[in-house]
């Protein structure tokens, strides 16, 4: 278990846990000549029954509350010292805020200095101590008097606190390895060491980690857990990793850093959260207001975006964006504190619902809604409720990622809920309700029939169109995974851009057919890359041109051919080829770019077909021109080949 002290300055916070310990915490040559702690101090005091507990001795004055909260984060129990002659004091209630803010509701008051005050006034302290927890996480809290000089209370003090630990729950080591970093040095003859809390999941000596934000690799060479050689390190412990790896030094590792599992580095710069404002705060928090951010060890500029009217007010509770200067490691529910940019007041805290936050469309009342269901600890019960509402998907391994889910417990999850997952390339995978898989699939199907009953003479419909047109609609990246299913399961065809059912044929009229027989021959062959004009296919044919024009066009809907320029219809896998053609020759230069005299010499078919091809492609973004130049749009080369809709999936 770990302690963490808190309270005000001179209250004997220091000489409290050095007489539980026989440690001395502060180690600065400043704090041995101030008497004061300006950093983190560290004890640790091994039990009866082999235990080790862990004490986080942190600063009481005012200035250095951002030290407090990097040590007050990864506690298990604090330990609230109150001098009995002076009473709660102003660092007293900033302290106590802090850790309600993180939702430590475990803890006792140490009722320190007694020798120097008589019984009615320890009583009047007693009384203004639960006065103080009065409406906070420790209310009720234990009061114990103590005096570090003269020794009362100090064993009686150990004895509860080896009772709550005793009571303490061994924490779970569920999820993937985190620790936050508060000390980053280098140790003679063994390198660079980082000491923290063990956030989640259990690290071992040889395993592989990542620093984040920085996305600094490097491997665990040693471990103390709880001052002690170990093999590894758990949650509820405070653990020194003896980091190496290219590029690990003491300077490449600073306070408020993440050492964690490589799959969990995924730095954010803007978070949705749940926030609440404390009740004494002088002014409501309105919007784009300057704040500093403190999450574990971190302390990063920020800014608040209220996301439920124009502002917070102050003891209220609401949804808020907070985008910060620069990115941080986290997990969704982690809790976090926001003080004043001059750093003389603590604010707000409250829990991280989101990492992933939106820069648009973040007040609408469907995203109102996600956040208020990611803010429900049972992850399954967070998934189950996301994909009843809109949109209906979710990708499935950002969010349980971001929630630090482990593997195991995840794949359980999505077993247990039944999900459809549709693979999406960078988009992860999307996962969609079975009722809502059902729905869907029941939809495209109406759609697509619809179309074909009104449409008989087009191949299918668009990709996009058909989206837009089916409820429920979901995301582009989802869409298309989806449509690879159904494909895969025989419910319908993809064809280049276009989608059908399986029993549909795009049909011309018998009469427009036989047209249309005469004139494929023509387009094709060695003369593909040339093909004749309407009116020049219309006088060879001895057909009416109008009816050339109107067959051609029906075709181009279907995605048969397509018309290059005025009355130049070319077959779909020409301009594929073309495409081809045209990579090729911005391969062969050594700038990369198509020319209209290079393409003219490889197809063989004149400048000025050569420049409508081009124009053409520059329409449809397969090529962008700057001048005279064009380059090939790696995102479009394959839009006129007939896989095209299906590879994207595959992307």
């Amino acid at each position: 278990m770990i302690v963490g002290t808190a309270g005000h300055i001179d209250h004997g916070k220091t000489a409290l846990v050095r007489a539980l310990t026989g440690v001395e915490t502060d180690r600065l040559k400043e704090e041995k000549a101030r008497g004061i702690s300006i950093d983190l101090g560290f004890a640790y005091s091994p039990r009866a029954d082999g235990a080790v507990l862990g004490f986080v001795d942190v600063p009481g004055h005012e200035r250095f509350v951002r030290h407090m909260l990097a040590g007050a984060s990864g506690i298990d129990l604090v330990l609230l010292v109150i001098a009995a002659d002076d009473g709660p004091m102003p660092q007293t209630r900033e302290h106590l805020a802090i850790v309600d803010l993180l939702g430590v509701a475990r803890g006792i008051v140490a009722l320190t200095k007694c020798d120097l005050v008589d019984d009615e006034r320890r009583m009047a302290a007693e009384i203004e101590v639960a006065a103080l927890l009065s409406g906070t996480g420790l209310e009720g809290a234990e009061i114990v008097p103590v005096s570090s000089v003269t020794g009362e209370g100090v064993a009686e003090l150990s004895a509860k606190l080896d009772a709550l630990r005793a009571e303490t729950p061994e924490r779970k080591s569920e999820g993937r390895f985190r620790l936050a970093v508060d000390r980053s040095f280098t140790l003679q003859g063994a390198g660079v060491v980082v000491t923290g809390a063990v956030r989640d999941g259990i690290v071992r000596v040889g395993d592989a980690v990542v620093v984040s934000p920085s996305g600094l690799e490097a491997r665990v060479r040693a471990i103390h857990a709880q001052n002690r050689p170990a093999e590894d390190g758990r949650p509820g412990e405070r653990c020194a990793l003896n980091l190496s790896g290219p590029g690990v030094s003491k300077d490449a590792i600073a306070r408020g850093d993440v050492v964690a599992a490589a799959e969990l580095h995924a730095p954010t710069d803007r978070i949705d959260v749940e926030l609440r404002l404390l009740r004494d705060e002088p002014r409501p928090l309105a919007m784009w207001t300057p704040a500093k951010l403190h999450h574990g060890a971190a302390e990063v500029p920020a800014r608040v975006v209220p996301l439920e009217g124009d502002a917070l007010a102050p003891g209220a509770t609401g949804l808020v964006q907070l985008v910060l200067e620069r990115p941080i490691a986290a997990a969704a529910l982690d809790r976090f504190v926001l003080r004043d940019t001059s750093g003389a007041r603590t604010m707000a805290g409250g829990r991280m619902l989101d990492l992933r936050a939106p820069a648009r469309r973040r007040r609408s009342p469907e995203r109102l809604a996600q956040l208020r269901e990611l803010g429900r600890e049972d992850h399954t019960e967070a998934l189950r409720r996301l994909l009843a509402a809109p949109p209906h998907a979710i990708d499935a391994d950002a969010l349980l990622r971001d929630r630090n889910v482990a593997p195991e417990e995840a794949r359980r999850i999505l077993d247990a809920l039944g999900v459809t997952l549709l693979p999406a390339g960078r988009s992860g995978t999307i996962a969609v309700a079975p009722a809502v898989w059902s729905a869907f699939v029941a939809d495209v199907e109406a759609k697509l029939g619809a179309h074909h009953a009104e449409n008989p003479d087009l191949q299918g419909m668009g990709a996009e169109r058909l989206r837009l047109s089916v409820e429920p609609r979901l995301p582009g990246a989802a869409f298309l995974a989806a449509l690879r299913n159904l494909q895969r399961a025989g419910a319908i065809v993809v064809e280049g851009a276009w989608a059908r059912l399986p029993g549909h044929e795009a049909r011309l009229a018998p009469v427009d057919e036989e047209l249309w027989e005469a004139i494929a021959p023509k387009l094709g062959g060695e003369e593909r890359f040339r093909p004749p004009r309407v009116r020049d296919l219309a006088t060879e044919l001895g057909e009416d041109e109008a009816d050339v024009r109107r067959v051609l066009k029906l075709l181009g809907r279907s995605g048969q051919v397509d018309e290059v320029a005025h009355d130049h219809f070319f077959l779909r896998e020409t301009v594929a080829e073309i495409v081809d053609v045209a990579e090729s020759v911005a391969a062969a230069e050594p700038a990369g770019v198509v020319t209209a005299a290079r393409l003219r010499d490889r197809l063989d078919n004149g400048r000025k077909v050569a420049i409508q091809i081009l124009e053409f492609l520059d329409r449809h973004g397969v090529t962008i021109r700057r001048g005279d130049e064009r380059r090939i749009n790696s995102r479009r080369r394959d839009l006129f080949r007939r896989a095209a809709l299906t590879e994207r999936v595959e992307a």
